[in-house]
């Protein structure tokens, strides 16, 4: 219980903890997203204190902004430090991006410019939070749908930089990776092969929306048949790492993310097979 396993979890969503509470599926870990429960009671954090008793738990943040220039919310990483004091979980998480300025929050993941003085920038905050949480952090590359004309460094050296210089670890998220890739015209398998293999902690899949001129990011589909392609690459080239089905609009039965997960567990236990 105090460790996520190299097993498919769940991204456990509002609509399935009842369900997940009376039925105690065989799923090996769920994922939450850390500032739902950032309250001091109430029903939502009495029913996560229950299923931490029965699973590893991750927490997983979309509100930290570690790549904004506005100071660290003290507040927000106060409120963090007393979840991860009371359900104890085994990986906490963040994404690398900006979310907000000049004290506005805009609801979004928004990319990084990739040069010299961003990256010097998020890995001092990346080093303040792991300092002031005491433990370290999963930082997760995210999906993007613009370049910035000034950038000097590809992103997946970017990331992996990050990784090195703060010793963080890193989410790696399969999906983001083939969007920004057929969004931005470059090789997915490069970004793969420049990631360092020890830092990688965490994976997730999700779905994409590709109804328009570039493909969305939406965690509301079915992962695609390139995603689980370049999945598989990944555990062949990583090896078996906790992976994650997210799974956040139009969210449906859990029957469906079990079955995803099913999918992401095959490809493990086939590389466990190949392994031994």
């Amino acid at each position: 219980m105090s460790r996520v396993p190299a097993a498919a979890g769940i991204g456990l969503r509002a609509p399935h903890v009842r369900e997940v509470l009376a039925q105690h599926p065989a799923v090996p870990w769920f994922e939450v997203h850390s500032e739902n429960y950032y309250v001091d009671g109430g029903p939502a954090l009495s029913a996560l204190e229950r299923i931490r008793a029965d699973y590893p738990l991750s927490l997983h943040g979309v509100g930290m902004s570690l790549g904004s220039a506005d100071p660290l919310d003290r507040v927000h990483l106060e409120k963090l430090r007393r979840l991860i004091d009371r359900v104890e979980p085994a990986l906490v998480s963040e994404h690398l991006c900006w979310s907000g300025i000049d004290g506005r929050h805009l609801n979004d993941l928004l990319p990084l410019p990739y040069t010299e003085e961003a990256l010097a920038h998020v890995c001092g905050r990346i080093a303040h939070v792991q300092e002031f949480l005491g433990r370290e952090l999963l930082v997760e590359n995210v999906s993007s749908y613009l370049a910035f004309a000034d950038a000097t460094i590809p992103e997946w050296e970017f990331v992996a930089a990050v990784a090195r210089r703060t010793g963080c670890k890193l989410l790696f998220d399969v999906n983001n990776v083939y969007v920004n890739a057929v969004n931005h015209g470059f090789d997915a398998d490069a970004y793969l092969a420049a990631i360092p293999v020890d830092a990688v902690a965490e994976i997730h899949l999700a779905g994409f929306d590709a109804s328009g001129a570039c493909l969305i990011d939406t965690h509301g589909a079915p992962v695609a048949p390139e995603v689980w392609a370049l999945y598989r690459r990944a555990i062949e080239r990583l090896g078996p790492r906790p992976t994650l089905i997210e799974w956040d609009t139009d969210i449906p039965a859990f029957g469906v993310l079990q079955r995803e997960a099913a999918t992401a567990q095959e490809i493990l236990e086939i590389h466990n097979a190949i392994a031994a």
